[in-house]
């Protein structure tokens, strides 16, 4: 008789955007919102990207700052941490499920050691708000929000790829500042957003899979 390996749901909040849920699916740690999977702790491969790609663009720029968009299950923050050529880390997210799951739930195995770093900052927020709304300036800004510019989960995050949301974005980031942004697949029309928002340098990275289609890291530099 063959077992059906079947997913336990570890917790489960009616957040402030809708349901989110923690779910253990053998070794994997899984986030579901409002009924679609969102990220599991399978790879990381393409978070890591995420951190690395926008601090290779930047050039002779001594510990800069920089804003992670979405905590998740973790791979960004963790990474930047790992990191000593970071100066501050700001990580926005804006359910305070993933936030308490990282601190004292399952999470914290991956993030414990970058929540503890003095570096970093997590703000509670949405981050199309917070763009709009801080005062902070940032040197880079890698934002993991939703599953991308073109299939958005939550209606609201589509306005972060908008004109607009990119306009934000450049307000916060310093002269010569990196936008990096992931994706579950590549998008064409987003790097034309971006350069019509007035980015230079638009260009993709891509993660090689063996099979589908490749996550991406959209990577662009505000002017200055």
């Amino acid at each position: 008789m063959t077992t059906i390996d079947v997913p336990e749901v570890i917790d489960r909040r009616e957040g402030p955007y809708g349901e989110v849920v923690l779910r253990r699916h053998g070794e994997l740690l899984q986030i579901i919102a409002n009924g679609c999977f969102l990220m599991d702790t399978s790879d990381g491969r393409s978070e890591r990207l995420l951190v690395d790609a926008a601090l290779d663009a930047m050039t002779g720029r001594f510990q800069p700052r920089v804003l992670i968009g979405g905590l998740g299950v973790g791979f960004s923050l963790a990474h930047a941490a790992a990191n000593p050529s970071w100066g501050a880390i700001t990580v926005v997210e804006r359910e305070p499920a993933v936030i308490d799951w990282h601190r004292a739930g399952p999470l914290a195995e991956l993030s414990a050691e970058a929540l503890a770093d003095p570096r970093t900052e997590i703000v509670e927020a949405d981050l199309v708000e917070y763009v709009n709304e801080t005062c902070a300036t940032f040197d880079a800004l890698c934002l993991d929000i939703d599953n991308g510019p073109d299939w958005t989960v939550s209606d609201s995050n589509e306005n972060l790829y908008s004109p607009a949301g990119l306009a934000s974005c450049a307000r916060v980031l310093n002269p010569g500042g990196v936008l990096a942004v992931w994706s579950a697949q590549p998008s064409p029309e987003f790097e034309e957003t971006l350069g019509n928002a007035g980015f230079h340098q638009v260009r993709t990275e891509e993660i090689p899979v063996a099979r589908g289609v490749p996550d991406v890291v959209h990577l662009a530099v505000r002017p200055g």
